[in-house]
């Protein structure tokens, strides 16, 4: 989370903030309920008074879910590829409409290679946009609606299996850590999107270590000074001195040693089936987790429409809902906006940070 250069890949340093930071928020996957809670998110005057944002997506999925929510419409549309869109967008709200990737006629709400095609063009106009100046039509942060990896797939892109992993390969960041955010916890994973059976063939102590200090430097930018920081192990009872696997002592302590070396509060290896009980999440600041579900079950039993999924290690900011398309519900005015709220509230606060600190842009 130290603060970088507005451009992954130039050095000059970026003005600082002197306004309020412009947020870009991306649509997702069309089909799902990204509009659903961008708009709702977006209704509530106390979220758009922390910066101006800049949504890219399509103009009529977003008022389709406004009209289903009975929001009446608070943006300014204006054409993506428009001459305007160039410079510096002064509105509240702007709505950068991809009108020509229309999916409104869609009879079914599931994943598709017309939705993988065009949540993955938002992508890469926002990452362009935050490597612009702002009275270029340039924004301070990425806020990310959910995407559909099938819809991914279907549209050629599986090489990537999530937004981490691209935001990562685009930006040629060196270490990606998904951290998740929430009043209850705080997790970060060692491993991202891995199948279970993988994970032992690509756990670290590398992988380990960056979880744990890249988990260390976040907590600190969010307003806790000395993060306690707790390691799950990844077998049974952490192992049991080997008894069930080695990693623990091959791969986890030593990596805990190097963190701690480091000046990091770092603890463990704990078995993971009981350290997430009311007294530990008292206790510690910071879980990490060695994969995915290890440590998503906890966040979401406690926090499922709360907590923020933040890509650390990026040279920008980039935070995002901590759930996914919801295809099931999606169309029908049922999806709760809570986790986009608690993303934009995040995100307009690192974009402060990095006034504080004299930079217009942060890595997280």
């Amino acid at each position: 989370m130290a603060p970088a250069s507005h451009n992954p890949t130039d050095d000059t340093p970026a003005r600082p903030i002197q306004r309020r930071p412009v947020i870009g928020i991306t649509l997702g996957d069309p089909l799902g309920i990204g509009p659903e809670v961008i708009v709702k998110a977006l209704a509530d005057p106390a979220v758009r008074s922390l910066a101006r944002f800049v949504i890219f997506g399509m103009n009529e999925q977003l008022a389709y879910a406004a009209d289903a929510a009975e929001i009446e419409p608070y943006w300014h549309r204006l054409q993506h590829d428009a001459e305007r869109a160039s410079h510096e967008l002064v509105h509240d709200v702007v709505v950068l409409d991809y009108d020509e990737l229309s999916m409104l006629g869609s009879s079914r709400q599931q994943p598709s290679r017309q939705g993988g095609q065009a949540s993955r063009r938002f992508i890469d106009d926002a990452l362009s946009a935050v490597r612009r100046p702002i009275d270029s039509g340039g924004i301070d942060a990425i806020v990310t609606a959910p995407i559909s990896k099938t819809s991914w797939k279907l549209a050629g892109f599986d090489r990537w299996p999530g937004h981490t992993e691209y935001f990562q390969h685009k930006t040629k960041a060196k270490r990606a850590v998904m951290f998740f955010d929430a009043p209850q916890i705080r997790v970060a994973l060692a491993t991202v999107h891995v199948g279970l059976m993988d994970v032992r063939n690509v756990l670290t102590i590398g992988r380990i270590f960056d979880a744990i200090d890249l988990g260390h430097e976040a907590c600190r930018q969010i307003g806790v000074p000395s993060p306690k920081i707790a390691v799950c192990g990844l077998n049974p009872h952490a192992g049991e001195d080997g008894l069930f696997g080695d990693e623990e002592t091959r791969l986890i302590r030593p990596a805990i040693e190097v963190a701690r070396k480091a000046g990091i509060d770092a603890r463990g290896p704990f078995p993971a089936d009981t350290l997430f009980t009311p007294a530990n999440l008292k206790r510690y600041d910071l879980f990490v987790a060695m994969y995915h579900d290890q440590g998503l079950i906890p966040v979401k039993m406690l926090a499922f429409d709360q907590a923020v999924n933040t890509t650390l290690g990026l040279p920008i900011i980039r935070t995002s809902v901590d759930h996914g398309t919801a295809f099931d519900i999606a169309g029908q005015n049922r999806a709760d906006p809570g986790s986009m709220r608690a993303a934009i509230r995040l995100a307009a606060r690192f974009a402060g940070g990095a006034a504080a600190s004299g930079t217009s842009r942060a890595a997280v």
